[in-house]
């Protein structure tokens, strides 16, 4: 007969309140912690692996096992170089006890220090660099079971992200001095593993260095996102070039000398984005620390939709309000492309863009699917570059849009930062970009001048759209452009966002 009653662990951790978890453990390893937990009147107590007493068999407790058995197994420490719950002196009278601390081989003085109680990752951090920064301890590793962060201290305060946590055969400098090419990202890209995300990035970011870095984080953020995108199309089209965007054991002004050597090499790949006077403004030690928190992810996924994730988070939420911008899902934007079903050889518009998910999904569509860094096949190549069109009035929703289209367009974007319900007030780049693209009126002479003069009226096969819901319309010279804003022969004062 088969045995339908639940795990210990799987009963432990089914309480509501529960704010650790399992996922970065395999089966195998949650048996085996499994089989040091005991019931005594109705209650789980776990045997320590170090210390070889029982504890109540709470999930903090569980995690610590998790990783203790990791350390053991995995990564071979032998048991005596590791310690729990250890004292951590921070002056005369405070002291902390670190969770889990890996010993350097003299069996004084701690190397890895773990943090696994505070199940929050702002409180976490906090936490285990002030264990690191007392205790000199080169590495701190914080997880709840479900995320993990490792980091490297390199000077007080100063903390960097490392790939991986170094075996018992592996020196620090292992660590820091691999070398990736795109085949290794690819294989070990955590955003693939479902190992974190890029808004969890970001948070880990502000928490460490953006929060008091005195520079705009979402330009920042896009220039590093730029480089970066540039570092991993070199590596998907040239078999033999080695990623550049990487910490390694390179000093701050190492790291900064390449990313901004990738930042330019993609402003005269993809041209039309940054000024060329643009330069990352974050300092060298802030910069590094950044790099190291996206060294191990790919962006140049099935979708790019990463980037819509990035602009959402930086986008600050009073803007958002105000302006209107709120975000299309992305399988409401896969609906709707499969519902139109555009075609290779029609034009597409979206005249309030933001960062071009309609357009971009129009392009995987055709493409068939994907968009990989690779060449497009022929048909979408062209459809990019010279089917698809955007309009949108936010500043930095163009910034994104137009870099995404340059990508995934070799070279072409056709995305301009206008108010599309004001044709009158369009600049000169604007004008001249869709200028093709005007309706022709070829029995009526005047209307055709008429329409050439004034970008009234265009010539588009699929219109997809999610315009902003925000403000009222109260220009007479826009509401004027319309036969909505005409009621019973007079113009109507306004027109807000319930037509």
């Amino acid at each position: 007969m088969p045995n339908n009653n639940p795990s210990k662990i799987t009963q432990i951790f089914s309480a509501s309140d529960v704010k650790h978890g399992l996922s970065l453990f395999t089966d195998r390893e949650i048996r085996a912690v499994e089989s040091l937990i005991t019931e005594r009147d109705g209650k789980f107590y776990i045997k320590c692996q170090i210390k070889g007493k029982y504890k109540p068999a709470k999930p903090e407790e569980i995690v610590r096992q998790l990783w203790i058995y990791r350390l053991l197994n995995e990564y071979n420490y032998p048991r005596e170089r590791i310690d729990v719950e250890r004292v951590v002196y921070f002056g005369s009278r405070d002291s902390g006890l670190a969770d889990i601390v890996v010993l350097q081989e003299d069996l004084q003085h701690p190397y890895i220090i773990f943090e696994v109680k505070r199940p929050q990752r702002n409180a976490g951090l906090e936490q285990l660099k002030s264990y690191c920064n007392a205790e000199g301890a080169p590495i701190g590793v914080w997880s709840n079971g479900n995320e993990i962060i490792r980091l490297h201290r390199e000077e007080p305060n100063i903390f960097v992200e490392i790939p991986r946590i170094p075996k018992v055969t592996e020196t620090l400098r292992d660590i820091l001095t691999e070398r990736w090419t795109i085949k290794w990202l690819e294989e070990h890209d955590e955003l693939k593993q479902g190992k974190t995300t890029l808004k969890k990035i970001l948070l880990d970011l502000e928490e460490l260095v953006l929060g008091n870095a005195g520079v705009d984080p979402f330009e920042e953020i896009f220039k590093l996102i730029y480089a970066k995108l540039y570092d991993e199309w070199r590596g998907i089209n040239e078999p033999s070039y080695q990623l550049e965007f990487f910490v390694g054991d390179r000093s701050p002004e190492d790291v900064k000398t390449a990313i901004s050597n990738l930042l330019e090499g993609a402003k005269r790949e993809w041209q039309g984005v940054f000024e060329l006077t643009d330069k990352i403004e974050l300092r060298d030690d802030h910069l590094k620390v950044c790099v190291s928190f996206l060294e191990k992810i790919k962006l140049f996924n099935s979708n790019l939709q990463i980037i819509d994730e990035a602009f959402e988070y930086l986008i600050p939420q009073v803007s958002k309000k105000k302006e209107g911008q709120f975000f299309t899902p992305r399988p409401v934007v896969d609906m709707v492309v499969k519902m139109l079903n555009p075609k290779a050889s029609e034009f597409v518009i979206d005249p309030a863009c933001g960062s071009a998910g309609f357009l971009l999904h129009s392009v995987m569509w055709v493409a068939g699917g994907i968009i990989s860094g690779k060449p497009l096949p022929e048909s979408a190549r062209n459809f990019a570059q010279n089917k698809i069109y955007g309009i949108d009035f936010a500043k930095k929703a163009v910034k994104i849009a137009k870099a995404i289209n340059l990508i995934v367009g070799d070279g072409k974007s056709h995305v301009y930062k206008d108010n599309s319900l004001a044709p009158h007030t369009w600049s000169d780049e604007t004008k001249s970009g869709l200028k093709g693209r005007l309706l022709r009126f070829p029995n009526d002479s005047k209307r055709d001048k008429e329409n050439q003069d004034k970008f009234l009226f265009f010539d588009f096969d699929v219109l997809m759209t999610n315009p902003p819901f925000a403000g009222t319309v109260k220009e007479r010279d826009i509401l004027r452009l319309y036969k909505l804003a005409e009621k019973n022969g007079r113009w109507v004062n306004k027109i807000g966002r319930h037509i």
